[in-house]
């Protein structure tokens, strides 16, 4: 069985680029312009308290916690003496001084001792001796804790700004989405299946939810930072950053690498979610067919197949994904070792500071960070690009059927009542080599009700699909009250016709909502009309909350004559020009079938009206009979005149007593 119908196009695109699915998706994000600009001056800020953190350290390390260092004084070895400056003219150093002179080196107002000899001082004279270290650490702690607290504020009005501006972007998206849905040809309909609709307007819209949320501004806090930790790493020490740098031509060929698979990896797994929904969609629709044909196991494996698929399509994704990251993390601590290892030997030769290797090494560490983010964020790009084209090949999809454009010099007609439908040599295929109606020409007028018979694929319903515009003729035209239907806006046409249906469709809501149709200017008194015409009151009174009654499911807990008589309902409603009835009384039974014929009289009363039908008993009374057989038609009288000519409606009606 094939289960990529619909997808067929979608397996043919060819390589799609990131920066031209971003600027078709930037005119969504305009509107908000000012809330993402907020937001990325945000996460700058976020970036800058990151970047001052390890600087904050090697200032409390450098100018605090380890001594400074005199560069005039060295060991036999030529090594840097570290060592600490004091005061001498403070009352209590000197009182400290006097009691350890062996280890001061005075030298005017200042007296020197050795890193080494510290430990020799008691606790209470090392303290004294450093509350100025002790002071300035206080001061670097607060200003650590300012950072973290500025920090949290920052992040969290970041996050509610681009969580707000992210929701709205995707509910505009996906309200674009539906209105281009709703707008397309029938024909656009039959091609794509349900599944595959709703998984652009559900899964592949949410795909964006991350791409607006995080991406957009968090791409400029991961180059931020990255300029700026380049930066620091230069200024701290120039050579051991560039020995730091040599892992980077690895990580640029490790990231090209990811974006090519990562991409391969989403489209398919893009692919593999709608076909699933297509599946399962199907499954619950046709489940009365897969039980009576006992067809459950052939259709529970070949979906076990297509989860399979899915299933291997995520682990293709995990695996590109696991790969790249611990490639980042192993080339990350090849660089720390690196730095370790060159850093520490400058240390101990005095080349550098103990805060400055601390705060390169942390430097260093977030270094990797951002590259880390960045694939996560294109991880993330992936995702909703291969989203993006698939919304995107809906939206650029134009099956509609085109409407006259309003310009200064011409101004669409205006229907206000149909006086008559005219065909013209009228013809029409679903494709071009297969013609469903040929040379079709009739004329319909006010108030006549015409019938339309023949044999099953004749070209009945396609020619009220014509009559409907859900179609346009591939040759001839169309004429109401002498103008082309073309001219005509759909919603003018549209507003003046009502049309029922073989199967009825209720939508889910309740019984009232599916007979006005938005419709709120219904007085009660007319609601009370319509109800008796359609014969729907005795229905009504019977269920427990009346017209407030909650139909799910497309009205299935009603019978089919229930729904079709409620359908009837829904067209008085609409106090329409035209009546189309498309197989009305087909899916009833005798009794009730007298009910829904009481109803059509109703309904049809005063009013054009068209009659599609298999039953011939429906349609003896109508003004003109018309007998179609394979697209054209052939016999046109009432239903004496067609008797008495024993042509092919009498031997249709042989045939239906017989």
């Amino acid at each position: 069985m094939r289960t990529d119908f619909g997808y067929f196009e979608e397996k043919q695109l060819g390589k799609p680029y990131d920066m031209k699915m971003l600027k078709r998706l930037y005119p969504f994000t305009r509107p908000y312009r000012l809330l993402v600009s907020g937001s990325i001056m945000l996460v700058v800020l976020i970036a800058f308290l990151d970047l001052s953190l390890p600087y904050v350290t090697k200032m409390a390390i450098d100018r605090y916690i380890v001594p400074q260092s005199a560069s005039d004084m060295a060991d036999a070895s030529g090594s840097e003496i570290r060592n600490l400056k004091v005061n001498v003219l403070e009352p209590e150093t000197r009182e400290i001084i006097s009691r350890y002179p062996d280890i001061f080196q005075i030298s005017g107002q200042e007296a020197v001792i050795e890193l080494k000899n510290l430990s020799q001082l008691s606790k209470n004279d090392l303290t004294e001796l450093r509350k100025k270290d002790f002071n300035g650490l206080n001061i670097i702690t607060a200003v650590f804790i300012c950072i973290i607290i500025f920090s949290f504020v920052f992040n969290f009005l970041q996050v509610i700004l681009m969580e707000y501006t992210g929701q709205m972007i995707m509910h505009d998206l996906r309200m674009r989405l539906f209105k281009h849905i709703q707008e397309l040809s029938v024909s656009f309909f039959t091609k794509n299946p349900v599944g595959r609709l709703v998984t652009r307007t559900t899964n592949d819209i949410q795909n964006m939810h991350d791409l607006f949320t995080s991406v957009i501004s968090f791409v400029f806090k991961d180059l931020f930072l990255l300029t700026g930790i380049t930066l620091a790493l230069l200024w701290i020490n120039w050579k051991l950053a560039l020995v730091s740098f040599s892992v980077l031509p690895f990580v640029v060929f490790a990231s090209m690498y990811f974006s090519t698979s990562a991409r391969d990896a989403f489209r398919t797994l893009r692919i593999k979610i709608a076909e699933i929904n297509t599946r399962f969609a199907e499954t619950i629709e046709g489940i009365k067919i897969l039980q009576i044909f006992l067809h459950e196991r052939e259709n529970y494996l070949s979906f076990k197949k297509l989860n399979h698929e899915h299933y291997m399509a995520s682990m293709q994704q995990i695996h590109v994904f696991a790969i790249f990251m611990p490639v980042i993390e192993l080339l990350g601590s090849i660089a720390l070792a690196v730095v370790i290892y060159y850093g520490g030997g400058s240390m101990l030769a005095g080349k550098i500071s103990l805060g400055s290797l601390v705060a390169f090494i942390s430097y260093l560490k977030m270094f990797f960070r951002p590259i880390r983010d960045i694939a996560e964020k294109y991880n993330i790009l992936q995702n909703a690009m291969a989203s993006a084209e698939r919304i995107f090949l809906i939206l650029d999809n134009q099956e509609k059927i085109q409407q006259p454009v309003a310009d200064s010099g011409y101004k669409t007609p205006d229907l206000k009542k149909i006086q008559n439908i005219v065909m013209e040599n009228v013809s029409f295929g679903y494709t071009e080599d297969e013609p469903v109606l040929k040379n079709i020409s009739l004329e319909i007028h006010a108030g006549e009700t015409i019938a339309i018979v023949g044999r099953t694929g004749s070209g009945k319903t396609s020619l009220i699909n014509l009559i409907l515009r859900f179609y346009d003729p591939t040759s001839g035209k169309i004429t109401i009250n002498g103008i082309n239907i073309k001219d005509f806006e759909l919603s003018s046409l549209r507003s003046k016709t009502a049309m029922i249906m073989q199967d009825p469709f209720l939508f889910s809501g309740t019984i009232l909502d599916n007979i006005i149709q938005g419709q709120n200017n219904i007085s009660r008194q007319n609601m009370e009309f319509i109800l008796e015409a359609s014969n729907c009151k005795k229905i009504i009174e019977r269920l427990p909350d009346g017209l407030n009654t909650l139909l799910y499911e497309g009205g299935t807990s009603l019978s089919s004559g229930e729904r079709q008589l409620i359908s009837m309902a829904r067209a008085f409603a609409r106090n329409p020009d035209l009546i189309i009835l498309d197989e009305a009384t087909s899916y009833v039974d005798s009794e009730t079938e007298e009910k829904v014929r009481q109803a059509l009289y109703s309904l049809i009363k005063k009013r054009t009206s068209i009659i599609v039908a298999h039953r011939l008993s429906t349609v003896r009374h109508a003004d003109r009979i018309m007998v179609i057989n394979k697209g054209r038609i052939i016999e046109t009288g009432t239903h004496d005149e067609l008797m008495k000519k024993k042509g092919f409606y009498f031997k249709l009606n042989q045939l239906q007593l017989s």
